[in-house]
């Protein structure tokens, strides 16, 4: 039995903006309507970054973070009484704060003081660089101190820091987080 196909005659096949009236003249397409590819940075690959065991933390290590080259020591103060020595030439970085999710992340420093943030603040070792006269470069690796945004902020030598801002540890400076009465004092291996 031979095939109607004129039921098949008044169908079109394929995209309309594929078949175009041969009398028709191509007009030319406005511009900024076409997308293009955008190639910036979207930060989904930060945000992963940012993660450790589904916590997301405040704190992501610059590209200058190294282990430190000395054995610096914090020591733990509540008024005249020493209460712990927190060794911090084992990791590059130290989170303090009260989230005990992050209780097995290396370098969680906990602080159960009330007024302290989930995650207060840092102290990161970072490579520092300084010309050594002769055009040559001398690297040492210093600690840094940083509040995370927080409410009760996080005080240096008694001075409250600013967020989100790296401050320069020396030997013998005092830290404070929130409003504990707890102080940390920071000293290294050769202090005396």
């Amino acid at each position: 039995m031979p095939r109607d196909d004129s039921e098949y005659r008044n169908h079109e096949w394929g995209k309309k903006t594929d078949k175009k009236d041969k009398n028709e003249e191509e007009e030319p397409e406005e511009e900024g309507k076409k997308e293009t590819a955008n190639y910036g940075l979207s930060g989904l690959l930060a945000s992963e970054t940012r993660t450790w065991k589904g916590v997301e933390l405040k704190f992501v290590e610059p590209m200058e973070a190294r282990m430190p080259d000395k054995k610096w020591r914090l020591y733990e103060f509540k008024g005249d009484e020493q209460l712990r020595i927190l060794h911090l030439h084992r990791c590059s970085c130290y989170i303090f704060g009260r989230d005990r999710s992050l209780e097995h992340f290396p370098g969680f420093v906990a602080t159960d003081h009330p007024s302290c943030s989930k995650q207060h603040a840092v102290i990161q070792f970072r490579q520092h660089e300084k010309d050594d006269g002769v055009g040559g470069v001398i690297l040492s690796v210093r600690p840094y101190l940083m509040d995370l945004k927080t409410t009760n902020g996080t005080q240096l030598n008694g001075e409250r820091i600013d967020d989100m801002r790296y401050y320069e540890l020396k030997e013998r400076d005092n830290i404070k987080f929130g409003n504990s009465s707890r102080d940390y004092v920071l000293l290294h291996e050769s202090s005396t």
